[in-house]
Parts: C-alpha cells; structure tokens; sequence
C-alpha cells in the first residue's frame, strides 16, 4: 500500500491527497519555455520543482509520464529572427539545444515526450475545428479565430479571478473580437510580411493558449475520463489567463476537465523586483554556469520550497553550498573505506527523507533531516570500531545514493567536486607546484615549500598533505 501523498492544488487553494485518475500511474504535462531567448533562472526553478516531483512520485511507487513542450511558434519568436534576419525554425531550435544543455547541467532529467507546436498544427487545427462545430468559437472579420467565453459557464473558475482591470489587461485586446474575455485560436494570415501555416482552418499560426490543450489530448490525454491528465505545472505567472483559457477551450471542445490537479511554482526575485526580461534584470543559466557547476545552483534553487518566492542572492547560494561540501565531504570520508554496494533497500533515513518530500515537496523539512543525519553519520565514523569501519561507509554510501536519486544531489566524485571552478590551465600549474614543493621537500628547502603553498592558498588553492601523496582543493 502507497503512502499518502500530499501535494497543493492551486485551484483548491490547498494541500490534498494525490488521487490519480489511475492508481500507479501519474500524467504531467509541464508548460515548457517559449524558445526565443536564452533561459534564465526563473526556468531553471520551474523546471528543478517539477523534477523533483517526479523523482518523488517514482520513489513512492508511481508510474510517471512527463510531457514538456516547446513554444516553437510566437510573435516573440517571429520578432526575434526578423531581429537576427534567420528563419524560425533555426532560431527556435538553437534555443531549444541551449535550453536543453541548461537542464542537463543542472541535473534536470528528460520529460518522456518533450513535443513541439509546430509539429502538432493539425491537431491544433481540428481541435479549433471542433470548437467552431460546437459554438463555441467563431471567425472574425479578419479571419481571426476566437473562443466565445460566453459558452463556458466555468470560466474563470480555475484560477477564481475576478477578472478586474488588471486581469484583463493580460488578455489580448482586439476590437474584432466580441467579448473582452475572448482569446485567440487561430490569427489569420495577414499578408506577405506575416508568417501563416496552410491548415484545415486557413492559413495562419496558433494562438498561444490553443497550442497546450492540443498537445496534451495528441499526447498524454485519458478518453472516457472526467479529467485529461493528473497534474498540469508551470509557473505561477501562467496561472491566468494562460491555463484558464487552457481550461476553458477543453472543456468546451472535449467536455472533459483538462487536469485533476494544478501545480504552479514561484517567481524568482533579484533585488526584490519579479524575475522578468521587461525588468532587465534577467539572470540567464548558461552565465551564472560560467561561474557556478550546475550541481551548486541546483542546491541553491532547490533550497526554498516550490511555491514560495525565491529571493536570488549570491552570498545565500555561497551559504547553501556549505550544505552540499558536508555531504562530500563525508562521501569521500566513506569512499576511502569501502565501495558502494548493491543493497536498493531503503533505510529508515530514506524513509524519513521520503516523508518529507511526500508532503508538497517538503524541502525544508528533508533538508533539516538530512543535514542531521549528516552529522550524525559522522560522528558514527568516528567512533566506530576498526573493525566495523567498511560496514558504516557501505551504510553511508547508500544513505547518499538515495539523495543523489531523489534530491539530484552528490553523484559527483568528491575529489573533482572540492576542484570544481579551476580551469585546466590552473590544474596543470597546481600539479607543477607540487611537484617542486616536494623537490623542495626531499631536498630539505622547506621554506621554498612553504611559499609554494602560500602562494597558492592566496590563489584559493589549499593544499592537503596525505600519506598517499598530496592533494588540493578550491575554497570558494
């Protein structure tokens, strides 16, 4: 029997049992990136939550199927390689690769079907079809299509917006359309400096909204059910109108709900303003990796738990990192007394960190536990038997290997993990410098060999001397 698993659900505005529409198996559909732009860390934040669910859900006994699209068509898209004058297929797929690469440094696994909207227009194209054969689109003037918000007596309900001023800010305006709630299907072609796809409904492109809802039913959808999929994610910024509408058009094409549960993560601050390229303040993955390995900004992003704000700030990521230098530090304690076994049972830390994690991604909880079990691994070590040493570093190596698969955390080895950020031009003179401060040794200048390793420490290197040789490490 599964233990229960709590998650929040963003349209009840609250915590509730996981019930999925099939017992061992959960569908997720996440809203991936609109590929116009490099990603920045509000992506890498959305995209390590939604991974850790899923990491989760797989160490509890679930089956889990992932589908992550790309936004390979959009104005922003449009504009963007009339800007670089190349085409849009070869603009969106270089972000696409680069988003990619982003996500695999940091540690973020693959979705199981990672679809493209151009290469679902037909679907699109007879859902939209659907919709104007029910009443519930209609074709402006213009040859734009629209939903008729009107037809759907829920809408707005998902989110529960009251759709002031502010709200319907965010939703497209056009005076061919006939309600101030209605949004976009289908935009005709409007000529030779517009883009348009041949379709079933004339040529044109998506809307932005249309593109989900029709990927989801070409892809992951149950039939016969009363809810598409399990769980719909994405950032809390696409709460409204985006996954309204997305609900909407379903309900209306289907008369299904598109998602028995909504899961949306929180914005990433710098200097206290909304994560936002509007701002100029956005902070793109493929820097801050110039600077920190993936694996530290996954700890970093990771720390604060999915829904909240996350506050980015250089000096709290140095803070975390201290966290994840204990956890190598004690598996390269253990590795020098044994080698990891076999053995997938789970200990009672397992267990425990688990629970945590079962709660609604209970970060905080999980890594209070773990970073008591830390010291009390050590201290275990420490005042172990000789003869039961290899027993407790086996026991240890487990612990951590069970981290590693549920937090993304510690799979490096812990010598290039304490050498992470040294270049290989700075490896080769470090390796020089030791051998002349041994010379230095065997020849009895130990004063030569005390500057080598001075001046070295004022580079940020620290050198360890050990009965097997010497070793270095970076200090951050």
């Amino acid at each position: 029997m599964k233990p229960t698993y709590y998650i929040y659900d963003s349209h009840q505005q609250q915590k509730v049992p996981l019930e999925p529409i099939q017992p061992d198996l959960v569908k997720i559909y996440i809203c991936g990136p609109t590929v116009y732009d490099y990603s920045h860390l509000g992506h890498a934040r959305s995209a390590i939550a939604f991974d850790l669910l899923k990491r989760t859900l797989e160490l509890s006994g679930y089956g889990v199927q992932i589908v992550k699209n790309f936004t390979d068509i959009d104005d922003k898209i449009i504009h963007k390689a009339r800007q670089e004058q190349t085409n849009i297929k070869t603009l969106s797929e270089y972000f696409i690769a680069s988003y990619l690469e982003d996500m695999q440094a940091l540690g973020v696994q693959r979705a199981h079907l990672e679809p493209r909207a151009s290469q679902h227009l037909e679907s699109m194209a007879l859902m939209i079809q659907t919709l104007l054969d029910k009443g519930c689109a209609y074709k402006t003037s213009n040859g734009d299509i629209y939903l008729d918000t009107t037809r759907d007596s829920h809408y707005g309900a998902l989110s529960a917006h009251s759709l002031d001023q502010e709200s319907l800010s965010r939703i497209e305006d056009n005076p061919h359309k006939r309600h101030e709630k209605d949004f976009a299907l289908w935009k005709a072609y409007k000529g030779d400096s517009d883009v348009g796809y041949e379709s079933a409904v004339g040529k044109g492109r998506p809307g932005w909204h249309i593109e989900c809802s029709a990927m989801i039913f070409a892809n992951l959808a149950y039939s016969q059910q009363p809810y598409q999929i399990d769980i719909h994610g994405g950032g809390s910024d696409l709460f409204f109108p985006h996954h309204e509408n997305e609900a909407s058009q379903t309900r209306c094409a289907f008369d299904q709900e598109l998602a028995k549960y909504w899961m949306h993560n929180g914005f990433v601050n710098i200097s206290g303003q909304k994560m936002s390229k509007s701002l100029g303040n956005s902070f793109y993955i493929k820097d801050a990796l110039k600077v920190y390995d993936g694996e530290i900004l996954r700890n970093y992003l990771l720390g604060t738990h999915y829904r909240a704000i996350l506050h980015f700030n250089e000096e709290d990521l140095l803070v975390h990192k201290k966290r994840l230098d204990k956890l190598y530090r004690l598996k390269k304690r253990a590795l020098e007394l044994a080698q990891p076994s076999l053995n997938n049972a789970h200990s009672p830390f397992a267990n425990a960190l688990l629970e945590c994690m079962q709660d609604d991604l209970n970060i905080s909880k999980a890594l209070s536990v773990l970073e008591e079990h830390l010291r009390l691994l050590n201290e275990s070590l420490d005042n172990a038997l000789k003869t039961i040493k290899k027993q407790k570093a086996q026991e240890i190596l487990q612990d951590l290997a069970f981290v590693e698969t549920l937090l993304g955390l510690g799979g490096k080895d812990p010598t290039l993990y304490f050498q992470l950020g040294v270049d290989g031009a700075l490896k080769t003179y470090i390796e020089t410098q030791i051998q002349l401060r041994l010379q230095a040794k065997q020849a009895k200048n130990f004063a030569l060999a005390d500057r080598i390793r001075e001046e070295l420490a004022t580079q940020g290197i620290l050198l360890m001397d050990q009965v097997g040789g010497t070793t270095w490490e970076k200090l951050w």
